[in-house]
């Protein structure tokens, strides 16, 4: 049985990150992704692959050319996700700088 690749596969892998963050500026043919990285066009190919099968990367062919554009509407479910830890982040720090006024009052009378 294949395991379904999901939106968090995807931008696990740092090099992922980087190829989503070159097709959001502007869709790219794979030899032109290749040559931004040190690592082979088959590696390239299936960094690509896994993101078009997450639903990060659209490809579309013009002539003999594979154009990938980003397709980042997946990327919500992250955000919401993250978000919700944000506001528990958020709470802690809050808590944090209340304690470090409190400090402040006590120590320096201000």
């Amino acid at each position: 049985m294949r395991a379904r690749r999901d939106v968090y596969q995807a931008i696990a892998d740092p090099t992922r990150r980087a190829i989503i963050g070159m097709l959001a500026g502007q869709p790219q043919n794979v030899n032109a992704i290749a040559e931004q990285f040190d690592m082979t066009r088959q590696a390239i190919s299936l960094h690509v692959k896994i993101l078009t099968d997450c639903g990060l990367i659209f490809i579309r062919k013009e002539g003999r050319d594979h154009i990938c554009e980003a397709r980042l509407d997946s990327l919500s479910e992250v955000s919401m996700w993250v978000e919700q830890y944000k506001k528990h982040w958020e709470s802690k720090l809050d808590s944090l700088e209340s304690y470090l006024e409190q400090l402040k009052k006590e120590r320096y009378g201000k």
